[in-house]
């Protein structure tokens, strides 16, 4: 979890420590087993299948990326290396009957992609509803619901997104996915990272026991273990429910790649014994353009700016290919102007993007929290002395050095930037910590409120993966009722935190407000959980705060 760039520590490489060394050489025996039979069974002997659902992504306002897997043979098992190139053709209709088909076209899936295809279509309609299937062989795929994005320069009274973050397989199941499905008011929904998890079995989350097998059941390594675990999630019926319900507009955090990923290593990552880290981090990234709805803006990145009319934009950052390695709490190097998180090349595209931007709001998809957590924050006057004297972090002891809270230098810069620029209306969505949060973004933590709000940050709870509840084991919402008042003693522009529950937001933006509401699951182990509101949070127009909205949109 939990370059053109400014220059990288380098560091020697990590032993192997708690983790389960992998035996990359013993993937091609393992990986096939988890998902033959199903694909087996699924698969009509004499022509193809769509055992992975439909997806559709990274709307524009004339057009959207269609994505599909299609499975020519029985053998043909993704990860595989398999199966002949097949022709698959697309379709999208104004109607789920498909009577009044729009556009059409034909791509080739083949093992070099993992037999994944994507449409990138264009020429549609904005802000419109359509329906798209796939077709090969005589097979026709599910049927999957998209919307494009409003026109440029349209005036959008409302736009509605669904939010999630952190859905580990092995800890729960993703009735948090079904019941956005079941919503059908989505224009998009944003995953903020950690769509998968790159553990074995056993190893991650599963403190009370593992709610279900992931495969491979080794850690994934290789590119053919990164396409099996990708395959793997795309089997849950309620991931592939939201996939075909609206499109998604998604970010990878670390655990797509490996846990505390870095520009060059991760924490969950043994050089040598694991083949190098470029090698591992190259096959990640592959994986995850083949099987996500995803275009990358820039190669090998995922940040990108999307539109919608006059009302909004969302920046979209990859927190992970740039940033340096991370430093141990307490290390006052979290305020090294060398370090970064973004990269050079990023922060000054995220600068320019918000300074020069004509829509009402400033969306940021942003993977790892940007709003200070820190214990031992003093006002300004009294801290900056006391850590010159004994050479700790300016902003107090951050809990998470992984976190913007490592990497002060950065959010330093872009808070001057919106406050020099004079940029209203920046709000940040977040995943990573496994909380939900309702934060201000000071200028200034040590002299909130009197410094002022630089932007508001909503941060929504995990899918499934473990919380503090969950790693304690103790009843939902105990934790919460401690931990709660001295999170927020300590760090006074947090207005709200709940460390215990799981679940999804759904945001809500008008030209008056941008406001969350916060969803939780009833059990996350009960694949037929239900779901309840349970807070509000919202930013009005020009404020720059959070207040507290005491009902859903």
């Amino acid at each position: 979890m939990i370059n053109r760039y400014r220059s990288s520590d380098s560091s020697p490489s990590l032993a192997p420590t708690r983790r389960t060394v992998v035996k990359a050489a013993a993937a091609s025996a393992v990986l096939a087993a988890p998902l033959a039979g199903a694909a087996s069974a699924a698969a009509a002997e004499s022509g193809p299948a769509f055992l992975h659902g439909v997806a559709s992504g990274d709307p524009l306002s004339d057009g959207v990326l269609l994505w599909t897997r299609v499975t020519p043979t029985p053998e043909a098992i993704p990860g595989s290396g398999a199966g002949p190139d097949t022709d698959v053709d697309w379709f999208v209709a104004t109607d789920r009957a498909f009577t009044r088909i729009v556009a059409r076209g034909s791509v080739s899936a083949t093992a070099a992609t993992d037999h994944t295809v994507k449409a990138d279509v264009r020429g549609l309609s904005a802000a419109t509803d359509y329906y798209f299937r796939f077709s090969a062989g005589g097979v026709d795929s599910p049927v999957g619901r998209t919307r494009t994005a409003p026109a440029t320069d349209a005036d959008v009274s409302a736009l509605r997104f669904g939010v999630v973050s952190c859905s580990n397989w092995e800890a729960g199941h993703f009735s948090a996915y079904r019941h956005l499905a079941d919503r059908g008011d989505l224009d998009a929904w944003l995953h903020l990272g950690d769509y998968l998890y790159e553990y074995p079995t056993g190893e991650y989350g599963t403190r009370g026991g593992a709610v279900r097998s992931t495969a491979p059941a080794h850690e994934i390594v290789t590119l053919a273990d990164y396409r099996v675990r990708h395959a793997h999630y795309k089997t849950d019926p309620d991931l592939r429910a939201l996939h075909a319900a609206a499109p998604v507009i998604a970010i990878w955090d670390d655990h797509e790649l490996a846990n505390d990923a870095w520009s060059d290593g991760a924490e969950n990552h043994t050089e040598g014994i694991e083949g190098t880290w470029s090698d591992r981090q190259s096959a990640a990234k592959r994986a995850y353009f083949e099987w996500m709805p995803v275009r990358p803006a820039i190669a090998g990145t995922t940040y990108r700016r999307l539109r919608f009319g006059k009302l909004a934009d969302l920046s979209l950052l990859d927190l992970r290919t740039y940033r340096s390695q991370q430093v141990g709490v307490g290390d006052a190097e979290v305020d090294d102007p060398e370090r970064t998180l973004t990269g050079r090349a990023q922060l000054d595209w995220l600068k320019s993007g918000l300074a020069s931007s004509d829509t009402t709001w400033r969306l940021v998809g942003n993977s790892v929290m940007i709003s200070p957590f820190a214990v031992g924050a003093l006002p300004a006057e009294l801290l900056k002395p006391l850590t010159e004297l004994l050479g700790l972090p300016r902003e107090g002891i951050a809990l998470s050095t992984d976190q913007w809270d490592g990497y002060t230098d950065d959010r330093r810069e872009l808070l001057e930037h919106i406050r020099t620029h004079a940029v209203r209306n920046t709000v940040f969505l977040t995943g990573d910590i496994h909380m939900a949060w309702a934060n201000d973004v000071p200028h200034t933590a040590g002299t909130y409120p009197h410094s002022g709000s630089a932007a508001t940050e909503f941060v929504v709870a995990s899918v499934t993966s473990d919380n503090l509840d969950d790693m304690v084991k103790v009843r939902e919402g105990l934790v919460s009722g401690i931990a709660s008042p001295i999170i927020r003693a300590a760090n006074r522009h947090v207005h709200w935190v709940d460390t215990d529950r799981h679940g999804y937001g759904v945001l809500d933006v008008t030209p008056e407000r941008a406001q969350m509401d916060y969803y939780v699951v009833s059990d996350k182990t009960d694949p037929d959980a239900s779901s309840s509101w349970t807070r509000s949070y919202r930013t009005r127009s020009g404020t720059q705060e959070v207040e507290r909205a005491y009902s859903p949109v």
